[in-house]
């Protein structure tokens, strides 16, 4: 036991430790706190059903073909678990990408940055929701960060600094 003592702890970054930039670490964290918001938002949606399935119920009011309660339950459920499980998937996602920038990969901080306009745009075309937009400002953060020229600095070291055949 006294030998393991002996060994430093293992560095994060095997080749050499870089320092992350602030502008990384407030990227990573900004991206961090978009994916929870969204998760929570994702959270009270399905503590919203009894809301959801009236909305429903009063929309299946106007329609020729009226639906019953059941399948109007039903709907919701399914509704819920669908965007629960969207919701996860691309909380997922959206972490590891963030979790990528950090590492100082270039492609992560594309993608983030195509997710983070795809999610305004998706506000800009009506979908505002206040959990929406707070998600998109975090988001937003997170991409100005990232671009910053101690963040892009950063990102072409690790770029430089990768060799064929290690990991990415």
């Amino acid at each position: 036991m006294t030998d393991l003592l002996a060994y430093p702890p293992p560095s994060a970054d095997p080749a050499g430790a870089r320092p992350r930039p602030a502008a990384i670490v407030g990227a990573f964290w900004a991206y961090v706190a978009a994916t929870l918001v969204g998760v929570a938002g994702a959270v009270f949606l399905f503590f919203s059903r009894d809301a959801l399935a009236d909305a429903m119920r009063r929309a299946n009011s106007q329609n020729a073909a009226r639906l019953t309660d059941a399948q109007i339950d039903q709907a919701v459920t399914i509704g819920i678990v669908v965007g629960a499980v969207l919701a996860i998937a691309f909380a997922l996602l959206h972490l590891l990408f963030a979790f990528k920038l950090r590492a100082g990969r270039n492609w992560a901080r594309i993608v983030l940055t195509v997710l983070t306009a795809l999610q305004v745009v998706s506000l800009l075309a009506g979908q505002a929701t206040v959990v929406g937009s707070v998600s998109a400002v975090f988001a937003l953060v997170g991409v100005v960060l990232s671009f910053l020229p101690q963040a892009s600095q950063y990102i072409a070291a690790a770029k430089a600094g990768h060799r064929p055949g290690q990991p990415v």
